[in-house]
């Protein structure tokens, strides 16, 4: 398998936090029914992985927030489900894996994606 793309991103927790606050529609926009329930912390790591994905994408116009969507494994670890536009432009590349870490300390959410063919 070969590295075909690798994203990064980094949110401001509590500026991240604000912008919701501010524009709550912005919830439903980026996030899918089974994310919104999450603490802010978890909400401004999901951004950031999907801000990576696209990134590692390309960064392709008119990708669907919804058709990435960040849950857990039993053990915690996270992964993406994706479909729809994500899963064509992941198809167009010939991505066969998405590899996703998560992390938030110090006010920051991060995230890291690396796709392979």
């Amino acid at each position: 398998m070969a590295v075909v793309g690798v994203g990064i991103d980094v949110c401001e927790i509590a500026r991240f936090e604000e912008s919701c606050r501010r524009t709550p529609a912005m919830v439903d926009k980026l996030f899918t029914e089974g994310e919104r329930g999450l603490a802010m912390r978890s909400l401004a790591a999901r951004f950031a992985a999907k801000e990576a994905l696209a990134k590692a994408l390309g960064a392709p116009r008119g990708m669907s927030w919804h058709d990435a969507e960040v849950v857990s494994e039993d053990t915690g670890r996270p992964r993406f489900l994706i479909r729809g536009t994500v899963q064509a432009e992941a198809d167009a590349l010939g991505v066969r894996s998405v590899h996703l870490s998560l992390t938030h300390d110090g006010g920051i959410a991060s995230a890291v994606v690396v796709l392979e063919d």
